[in-house]
């Protein structure tokens, strides 16, 4: 405790003069209404990483404003050296299409392409992008019946599963089909909380981000490679039973530290109100990739 803190600490109240008593309640006061940090209950220790949602939601944030500056170097359409075809999601891609590219070489960008078959963090996608590599490999029906052969090496960028791996801190990619064995369904959709995940095994996954109120009829969500801005990360909110309806199941990771939430109270939001307010509006979802 500083020489300050212990003046007051060790002073009593009828020894005070009115501006120092009239200080002393007030900081008092203050220090009596801050908001305590919620108790977590740890994950499970056998899972692959721990992760709390605060760290969920702050990794997806580093994803989504991630600032990075592309070159023409950075474009591909066509095959690389190793024949995978490769698609960059730049302005020349599909310019008239619902799924057109996004960025532009030459100038400042917001937020980490989508590539088929992505796992990179901020780091390693700018070494990439330093080196030459292509910026992002857009999802296709070609690349899904090809499956890791239409994985390139010479792309850089983070899929769905990759972007959702990431915000729970696993050490190495776990996919559609492998996230649910490092998961445990829900009893209900409605118990899904800030850092859980809805998925459909080898098609998409989202990171839940919380309720949009307490009706719980809209949830907050993270993805990539869904509407509107297909290829990168992007904050969204749309009525669960529409994504329910497209055959997603709600999974909670097995290493995800949960606050401890009184019967009838919900769980601390963890959006700020900026982010909530950036939160683009679906209300007809789709299953994002093609």
């Amino acid at each position: 405790m500083g020489e300050w803190n212990k003046h007051f600490s060790n002073t009593p109240f009828y020894t005070m003069k009115g501006p120092t008593l009239l200080l002393s309640l007030l900081l008092a006061a203050c220090a009596s209404e801050a908001p305590r940090a919620p108790e977590l209950m740890p994950g499970d220790p056998a899972a692959p990483s721990q992760v709390t949602p605060d760290e969920a939601m702050s990794i997806a944030q580093r994803f989504t404003h991630h600032a990075w500056q592309p070159f023409a170097k950075n474009i591909l359409h066509g095959r690389d050296s190793s024949g995978v075809l490769v698609n960059t999601p730049d302005v020349t891609h599909e310019p008239q299409h619902e799924r057109r590219g996004w960025w532009v070489p030459g100038q400042a960008n917001e937020g980490m392409p989508y590539k088929w078959g992505g796992f990179d963090d901020p780091a390693s996608f700018d070494s990439a992008i330093a080196n030459g590599l292509a910026a992002g490999d857009v999802s296709s029906p070609e690349k899904r019946r090809a499956d890791n052969a239409g994985v390139s090496t010479q792309a850089a960028g983070v899929d769905c599963s990759g972007f959702v791996s990431r915000c729970l801190k696993l050490p190495r990619v776990h996919d559609t089909s492998q996230l649910p064995a490092i998961c445990t369904p829900l009893p209900s959709a409605l118990d899904l909380q800030p850092g859980d995940i809805l998925n459909i095994p080898r098609r998409h996954v989202l990171l839940c981000a919380g309720w949009t109120d307490a009706s719980k009829q809209w949830i907050f969500y993270y993805e990539t490679g869904g509407a509107p801005d297909y290829w990168k990360p992007g904050l969204k909110q749309a009525p669960l039973d529409a994504l329910l309806a497209l055959g997603y199941t709600p999974l909670r990771y097995n290493g995800m530290a949960r606050e401890i939430v009184p019967s009838g109270k919900q769980p601390r939001e963890v959006l700020t109100r900026s982010a909530k307010a950036s939160a683009a509006v679906i209300t007809h979802p789709t299953v994002g990739e093609p």
